[in-house]
């Protein structure tokens, strides 16, 4: 079964104009039947987590009432060696919550801190300032938080690459053992991508935003981070063990509105709305879904596609014990096309062990890559 448990919390205060994921504005009373829901999903789970991760949205604005009532629910359900990670946002983080977290087991803060760049963060519509996203690092730190992430985004309309490089320059200095950066998406159905099809913002030329990464992958290294995927750095020892799960492509369950799982070769999503998942659980007793039972072939192939983001790559051993299928059989042109443009690199050990991964150059279009594999 299962060791790894994603559970979504779908409130924000505000909507930020970039953000595709499922989320409204946070009611206290919806909240409340909500948490419920998910709360008695997690008393009929008999196996013991490994690793936990509450996103969203945002988790910390739903208050440390309904907080603490979700974390009781999981304190029995932890295994002994745990990574339990929740998101927050600076303007909903305070010492009373961080105490909280603290208190019920939580070890790893996730921050929002987005930019360190007070106009990047009101064209991203962000509601927290530069003084603040830092106060919510120095909080979390002082609150005996020892493994912390931030996410960042670079590439927005208007940065050029000297400001990103003096930016990323203040971010490794912080405090963190964790740092995540994405570009910035323009999703379609989001306000940022009706600004850019109306061409009220002009977004970034993508060999601007190309060099971006590249220096960011190049510099945080020098400074002890280990580029372990495509977006994220770590300090040794802390990679994201909730993530690498996604990216083995191993089984995990998830809970809450529009939150997808994979359990027993069953890829599922839940209905993205919040009175349908109350309702449903109030009613049944279970929440239908849209599942898809996956291929042998398909979940080789999303296998691929997703242990190909790691820095690692894929071990071909690893991969035939996985799926049952031999890499480069499986890919052999692919394998082919990718190498022609230097996008890929094949290494054997002293034991002839094979292993593909991403090039520098691969990096830059990793999405390219892994879509190559379908």
């Amino acid at each position: 079964m299962p060791n790894s448990l994603y559970i979504h919390i779908p409130f924000c205060r505000s909507k930020c104009s970039y953000c595709d994921f499922y989320s409204i504005a946070f009611d206290e009373k919806l909240a409340a039947y909500y948490l419920d829901t998910i709360i008695n999903q997690i008393a009929n789970l008999d196996e013991r987590l490994d690793t936990v991760f509450i996103g969203g949205g945002t988790p910390t604005v739903i208050g440390k009432k309904l907080m603490e009532k979700l974390l009781l629910s999981l304190k029995d359900k932890l295994s002994g060696d745990y990574e339990f990670t929740v998101e927050a946002n600076p303007e909903s983080f305070d010492k009373d919550m961080a105490r909280l977290l603290k208190m019920h087991k939580v070890n790893r803060i996730s921050l929002g801190l987005q930019s360190l760049c007070s106009v990047k963060l009101k064209k991203l519509g962000r509601v927290h300032s530069v003084a603040q996203g830092l106060r919510s690092l120095d909080l979390a730190i002082n609150s005996g938080f020892n493994n912390v992430n931030a996410d960042f985004i670079f590439g927005i309309w208007g940065e050029d690459l000297v400001s990103w490089k003096k930016e990323l320059e203040e971010i490794a200095k912080l405090a963190l053992t964790h740092i995540s950066c994405y570009s910035l998406s323009y999703e379609k159905g989001t306000r940022l991508f009706k600004s850019a099809q109306k061409q009220k913002i002009m977004p970034s030329d993508e060999s601007d935003v190309s060099k971006m990464l590249r220096y960011a992958i190049d510099y945080l290294p020098s400074k002890g981070f280990e580029h372990y995927e495509v977006s994220n750095y770590a300090k040794d020892g802390f990679c994201c063990r909730h993530n690498l799960n996604y990216w083995d492509n191993n089984s995990y369950r998830a809970f809450g509105a529009s939150a997808t799982y994979y359990i027993g070769g069953i890829r599922g999503k839940y209905t993205s709305s919040i009175s349908d998942y109350i309702q449903n659980y109030a009613q049944a007793g279970i929440i239908p879904a849209k599942e898809e039972k996956l291929s042998k072939k398909k979940f080789a192939s999303e296998t691929a596609a997703l242990k190909i983001r790691t820095k690692r790559g894929i071990d071909l051993r690893w991969y035939k014990d996985k799926t049952g299928y031999e890499l480069w059989e499986f890919y052999k042109e692919a394998f082919r096309e990718l190498g022609k443009k230097r996008l890929i690199k094949i290494k054997k050990d002293k034991y002839r062990r094979a292993n593909v991964s991403l090039t520098k150059r691969g990096f830059l279009f990793a999405d390219e890559v892994s879509s190559s594999f379908f």
